[in-house]
């Protein structure tokens, strides 16, 4: 593939797993020779490691309206060959741009969760304006199949303009050659990775860690959120004490998926969940509600655990079950290779040639697309 220009935008390198995925992206097309440019709307700490060097970082003026204007001189400037946008808000303002740019079909959108989980008045307005949104711009990217059919089938995306593509999950450095014997010689140790907001449902796994018989079962939860101090004083009235550990916040989990034995996910909204994707990755036995993401990921069941959502007995049952026997980790971490960096960045760079293509073929615009 020829060497292109390329421009991702979306709001900060903040601490979410779709910053994370546009981060790990933006630095992969850099490493295989395309100039990158990575614009934000202001600078957040959390996912800025994970952006190479090589990829140049823009910050737009603060206020919705000049990141808009600025983003379409950027877009005139730079003249990218696709640009790429992520979550609500950031892809309205990016088809705004585009158009302004005279570029919105060169512009390839992405969803990245369920539209209940993106509150904020902007973003709700983005994905309100999804059906015109996704047939002004090149192509619209759904990050599961079940994500896909929502935006088609609720929210009236463009068919023939969204595809799917799974994220890239970085696996965080997952141990070599796993047995079966090994992971079932680990502390019982449940682990639990993601934000403490409403969608993952972190009192269900409460409850259900609170029912377990395993006497020595301990659970660690990595992350943070608004609803911390809550779920810390639920484990208390619960009676949980010390067999569980809130974590915080971490860059890198991987020493925490390679501490545990078990890993579980509560959630009742989960349009991919790259960290159900991580734990595979390192071989361990997974146990889920069966939201969309982790019903694909985890194949209906044949790599991991399903639940009902909500139900704690349920999701206490398949833990007891998986800390007593958490199985070979080597199916598991075979299944985690169709998630890898290498395979997303090949689907979105193909994508980005069938939009350049289209956007250059004869016929593409009325002379706007590519004026100066």
């Amino acid at each position: 593939m020829q060497a292109r220009k390329f421009l991702f935008y979306t709001h900060a390198l903040a601490g979410g797993g779709a910053e994370r995925v546009f981060a790990i992206l933006a630095s992969e097309f850099a490493r295989r020779g395309h100039e990158t440019l990575f614009a934000v709307d202001f600078d957040a700490p959390e996912n800025r490691d994970f952006l190479d060097p090589r990829v140049r970082l823009v910050t737009l003026p603060a206020g919705h309206l000049r990141a808009v204007v600025a983003l379409a001189r950027l877009m005139r400037a730079e003249r990218p060959e696709a640009s790429f946008s992520g979550i609500g808000v950031s892809n309205l303002k990016h088809v705004l741009a585009a158009l302004l740019a005279g570029r919105q079909r060169r512009a390839i959108l992405s969803y990245h969760g369920f539209f209940p989980s993106e509150p904020q008045f902007l973003s709700r307005l983005g994905n309100r304006l999804t059906p015109l949104l996704t047939r002004l711009c090149g192509r619209a990217v759904a990050v599961s199949d079940g994500l896909r059919a929502a935006l088609v089938d609720a929210h009236g995306a463009s068919p023939a303009r969204t595809v799917r593509i799974y994220n890239p999950v970085d696996a965080l450095d997952p141990p070599e050659g796993l047995s079966r014997a090994a992971l079932a010689a680990r502390p019982p140790v449940v682990l639990f990775v993601g934000r403490m907001a409403p969608d993952k449902d972190l009192g269900t796994l409460l409850a259900a860690f609170a029912r377990l018989t395993h006497p020595e079962a301990r659970l660690e939860i990595v992350g943070d959120g608004p609803e911390r101090p809550h779920f810390e004083a639920e484990a208390a009235r619960l009676g949980l004490g010390g067999r569980v550990r809130f974590l915080g916040y971490q860059r890198n989990p991987g020493p925490a998926y390679r501490g545990a034995r078990v890993f579980a996910l509560a959630s009742r909204r989960e349009s991919f969940g790259n960290v159900v994707a991580e734990a595979l990755a390192h071989g361990l036995a997974v146990v889920s509600t069966a939201s969309a993401g982790p019903s694909e990921i985890l194949a209906g069941g044949r790599f991991g655990t399903l639940v009902p959502i909500g139900d704690a007995p349920a999701l206490a049952r398949a833990l007891d079950a998986a800390l007593a026997d958490p199985g070979d980790p080597a199916p598991r971490m075979a299944r985690a290779a169709d998630f890898t960096v290498t395979r997303a960045a090949d689907a979105y760079l193909a994508l980005a040639e069938t939009v350049i293509a289209e956007a250059e073929g004869p016929g593409a615009s009325c002379g706007a697309e590519d004026a100066g």
